[in-house]
């Protein structure tokens, strides 16, 4: 079997270390990478990748901080446990202020994009500043057209 590839794509605006950290999550939750697999060592996932080592540790390191890796000496990276199953919201939420941030954006201009994309969505989304106002009364025979 041949092992899983990781692939970091620089253009596209998330960070390597998360499109590292991601991955790794994905391809551990799923059973690709299971309980005890080795992984490759800092220096050589990040020449494999063509990345800094400093960008691959701080992926393993996110990784170490939520349980899912464990760094021994002797042994070094393995996979530790699968990953707690996040709130796929969150997820979303995660990966589109990565991309706002790559882009420059600030916080209210995030939200207000949000905003934006809510109120006019048309798979049923609602805009979120806000309930849409109830109609109010008609008037008797306010729909019908005067005749002559």
């Amino acid at each position: 079997m041949t092992p899983p590839r990781l692939v970091v794509d620089l253009d596209n605006g998330v960070a390597p270390w998360r499109q590292i950290r991601d991955q790794l999550v994905q391809l551990v939750g799923s059973g690709m990478l299971p309980i005890g697999t080795r992984l490759p060592t800092i220096r050589q996932l990040a020449t494999d990748l063509h990345l800094a080592p400093g960008t691959v540790a701080r992926a393993y390191r996110e990784l170490e901080n939520d349980g899912v890796l464990h760094t021994a000496r002797r042994r070094g990276t393995v996979v530790a446990r699968a990953p707690v199953d996040p709130d796929p919201l969150r997820i979303l939420a995660d990966a589109y202020v990565a991309r706002a941030q790559a882009l420059g954006a600030d916080l209210d201009a995030a939200v207000a994009a949000v905003r934006d994309a809510c109120s006019r969505s048309t798979t049923g989304g609602a805009d979120v500043t806000s309930p849409t106002p109830e109609p109010g009364p008609r008037r008797a025979g306010s729909t019908r057209t005067p005749t002559r």
